[in-house]
């Protein structure tokens, strides 16, 4: 039995090779495409669980090519990580802007490529899940599933981003408190990848756009805090 249906898009035929045979061999159903415009085709007739992505491509780079797959393809809640050999921070931001999830860098190694396919893979379905929903609810009415990385606002569902979830599980973890730009790189970021005060904003922009303006209120030079509407 399929543990999953994976696209990757690369235009490094070696590479698509090495991914698709080592995803393969764990299980999954692979689809390659050397081409961002035949991905972007294959994306309208095709349902994947995860999408890969190159960052740099000649024809498309993967940033655009997420945008599109996100906005004009609409595929809101598939999971999109991107590969990448770069670590610049606007690069980063960049993608996480155009809506990616996560990053694996380049040279990829075999077990650090399957461990992180087989997390996203299981965030995925536990945010799919029609399972009942075990969650906390906060005094402004919004659930958050820790379990499921689903935020509940108005009866509306949000599947939230992994970092973008736990930025949110951090922040409303003690209402009214503030949180300094420093524990929230410790405690959501951690070493898993090399960020600045920016990547922290465009969580932050993210969030607020979903959830709303009011309910995570930045203090000037300090940091950012939850606030429950009354």
């Amino acid at each position: 039995m399929s543990k999953g249906k994976i696209l990757i898009v690369d235009d490094e035929q070696d590479i698509l090779e090495f991914v698709s045979y080592n995803l393969t061999k764990e299980g999954y159903v692979v689809v390659k495409s050397g081409s961002p415009l035949e991905a972007l085709d294959i994306c309208t007739k095709t349902t994947f669980d995860l999408i890969i992505l190159d960052l740099m491509m000649p024809e498309m780079d993967g940033i655009e090519l997420c945008y599109k797959i996100r906005n004009e393809v609409g595929l809101k809640d598939v999971f999109i990580t991107f590969l990448t050999a770069r670590s610049e921070d606007y690069s980063l931001i960049a993608g996480l802007n155009a809506g990616a999830d996560d990053y694996i860098k380049k040279p990829i190694q075999p077990r650090v490529l399957v461990t992180k396919i087989n997390s996203l893979m299981k965030r995925m379905k536990h945010a799919h899940t029609d399972s009942a929903i075990v969650a906390e609810t906060l005094p402004n009415g919004l659930v958050i599933d820790r379990e499921k990385f689903v935020v509940i606002q108005n009866d509306k569902k949000y599947y939230l981003p992994k970092k973008e979830f736990e930025l949110l599980e951090l922040l409303s973890s003690v209402p009214e408190r503030v949180f300094t730009r420093e524990e929230i790189y410790s405690k959501v970021w951690g070493d898993h990848l090399v960020v600045g005060d920016r990547t922290i904003d465009v969580h932050i922009r993210k969030l607020r756009e979903k959830i709303g303006e009011e309910i995570i209120s930045t203090v000037k030079g300090v940091g950012y805090r939850f606030t429950p509407a009354a």
